[in-house]
């Protein structure tokens, strides 16, 4: 979906359409939950400060999130998707992964499904969307992001090489600032130059990513569309525009607590873990996880535990950040999901 909060909000209230629209609350703590096309024109994008936002957009109307009415429509969405197909994984409330190889309607291309697809959204919902049509999941999300907003792009398969070769490494999933910087050193700055080096080489620097690299840069990706794979593990993470110390983190955190307690209403079961990961600027990981005596029952609750979890990082206050994650584990097992939820009917 494009813009997908921004969008809605456009699309239930006419007079916010044509403006620069964007959904956070106004404060220092805010940060930005997403942002029409308009105020993406002045530099203005998701996970952003809301001050900074507002400096770049001072015009924009900031529209406090309403994710009751996001997963509404997320769900109307899902119901178009199913009279296609039965698998889809969803990403989130506006993103999901759906296998059309054999489809329900009888139609002869994945193209021609994913118009129809996007035929039905505009005209039932009032909403654009952008998709992507390849043999695997990997170049179907590179394709759905390069007509944005309102956008087709297929990559057939005897197209993967010519489309792949030319672009930066960098647009590569897992390849981040740091990652890049490294390749970039190696000589390579193109997936057409990563594909010159041998296995091995990848392997020995980058370890067992190297061979994921290696794949990816061939257009190779077998990991399946799975839908309704029991939950082991929620989690929303950002990179940073620039890295920060632990104590500039606060708004970040507030932002990833709300889009995950929005993600985890999704799911039957109670997680008992709360979970803060955080990458330092040399790209060191740390994770630091609570399971409370009772799971957070609110917003508030989990986001007092992971700013909680933060106070527990004991490096140097001078250390910078690049990114920073929260996520929710420990699910119980399905059975047991089930039995609780019979209990509490």
């Amino acid at each position: 979906m494009d813009a997908f909060y921004a969008s809605v909000e456009q699309r239930d209230n006419p007079e916010l359409r044509g403006k620069s629209v964007i959904v956070a609350w106004r404060g220092n703590r805010s940060v930005v939950c997403a942002a029409s096309y308009e105020a993406r024109a002045f530099g203005v994008r998701s996970a952003m400060p809301a001050v900074r936002a507002e400096r770049l957009c001072p015009d924009a109307v900031f529209i406090a999130p309403d994710f009751s009415r996001y997963r509404a429509v997320s769900r109307q969405a899902k119901e178009i998707f199913k009279r296609h197909t039965d698998l889809i994984e969803p990403l989130s409330l506006d993103e999901a992964y759906l296998d059309v190889t054999q489809n329900k309607t009888g139609l002869p291309t994945a193209t021609l499904v994913a118009r129809t697809i996007r035929e039905q959204i505009r005209k039932e919902l009032n909403l654009t969307a952008s998709a992507g049509v390849a043999p695997n999941k990997f170049l179907a999300k590179l394709a759905s992001d390069w007509r944005k907003p309102d956008g087709l792009f297929v990559i057939q398969p005897e197209e993967i090489d010519n489309f792949l070769c030319p672009l930066p490494v960098g647009r590569l999933p897992g390849v981040g600032k740091v990652t890049e910087e490294r390749l970039v050193k190696l000589g390579i700055k193109t997936v057409g130059e990563l594909r010159k080096f041998d296995l091995p080489v990848l392997e020995q620097e980058f370890g067992r990513y190297g061979v994921r690299l290696h794949e990816l840069a061939r257009g190779v990706d077998e990991n399946p569309v799975v839908p309704d794979r029991p939950t082991k593990s929620i989690s929303v993470e950002d990179t940073l525009e620039q890295d920060v110390p632990l104590s500039e983190l606060e708004p970040m955190i507030r932002h990833l607590a709300e889009k995950l307690w929005s993600a985890s209403r999704k799911e039957p079961r109670t997680a008992r873990t709360v979970v803060l990961k955080l990458k330092t600027s040399d790209f060191k990981i740390l994770t630091r996880s609570h399971t409370p005596a009772s799971p957070p029952s609110s917003c508030e609750e989990l986001t007092a535990v992971v700013l909680q979890l933060r106070e527990n990082v004991n490096l140097t206050p001078q250390q910078q950040y690049r990114l920073v994650g929260v996520g929710l584990s420990n699910f119980p097992k399905p059975e047991e999901g089930l039995a609780q939820a019979v209990l509490f009917e």
